[in-house]
């Protein structure tokens, strides 16, 4: 038996994600955004939490799928990623899980129309349920990373 690991587990669409616990900071509803102007179209704005400025990307847009509309149900998870901070708007998070490192495989080249470099892996939870794990650091690439510092000067 592998490690375990904690993933928070969100939804888009009928699609299953997770991300890794340590690297969550909170979840929240759907606030309000400050639109930015000149950001890529995948950037939605930018929230006040708690006095930090968070920029906010709409993960569907950044993934390329079909947009929806946001419902009581969508959430923005602020993720730390290095020494960023950033939301993700999800359709819905839903679960706190416990994942063996040993049911993790590498991803296909192609999931659900999303390119492999945004995949961390794929986990296998029981017989009939697939997760779909993040890999952060390339969701947000450094030049974005950049582009998101000018906004928040």
């Amino acid at each position: 038996m592998g490690e375990e690991k904690k993933v928070i587990v969100f939804a888009l669409g009928t699609e299953e994600y997770g991300v890794e616990v340590e690297k969550v900071r909170t979840i929240e509803r759907m606030q309000p955004l400050t639109r930015v102007p000149k950001a890529a179209d995948f950037i939605k704005g930018v929230i006040n939490l708690r006095g930090v400025v968070i920029p906010i990307i709409d993960l569907r847009a950044r993934f390329g799928l079909s947009q929806a509309e946001y419902t009581d149900a969508t959430r923005m998870i602020i993720v730390s990623q290095g020494e960023y901070e950033v939301g993700l708007i999800v359709d819905s998070a839903n679960d706190v899980i416990d994942l063996d490192t040993d049911d993790i495989d590498n991803p296909p080249e192609i999931v659900g129309g999303i390119k492999a470099k945004y995949l961390d892996g794929i986990a296998r939870i029981g017989d009939d349920r697939l997760l779909v794990l993040l890999n952060l650091e390339q969701v947000l690439e450094k030049h974005e990373i950049q582009q998101l510092e000018r906004i928040e000067d």
